[in-house]
């Protein structure tokens, strides 16, 4: 007769199940926005031109352009990240919590657009 050496009751995972993923994707555009926060500065502090017009010659260059967007793609994306988690844990009402997270989504949404507008005009 084969012994039954269970303990415990079987354990029930509930939940989004995104917590590596999303600490992941924290840590990593976090790391994005630090390293071009890095770069940005030291580049505006070499060129000595605290004009707007020193802002519009680094903004000037394409790979620039794209840095800044990929940047501000990875802030949007840290941002979604934070207040989504926030909308779960906080926000107990399924309703209430879906309009909270796609009026997020549509304002997140609405800044990468006009980020990506004000980029492209310089």
């Amino acid at each position: 007769m084969a012994a039954n050496h269970r303990i415990g009751s079987k354990r029930l995972v509930v939940g989004a199940h995104y917590g590596l993923r999303d600490w992941i994707a924290q840590r990593a555009t976090a790391m994005i926005m630090a390293i071009y926060t890095v770069i940005l500065l030291v580049w505006f502090f070499l060129a000595g031109n605290f004009s707007y017009d020193g802002w519009a010659a680094i903004f000037s260059i394409q790979w620039m352009k794209l840095a800044t967007f990929v940047t501000l793609l990875a802030l949007f994306y840290h941002a979604w990240v934070g207040v989504r988690d926030i909308w779960m844990d906080y926000v107990k009402p399924v309703g209430v919590r879906l309009v909270l997270q796609v009026l997020t989504i549509v304002w997140l949404v609405a800044c990468t657009g006009y980020a990506a507008q004000i980029l492209w005009r310089v």
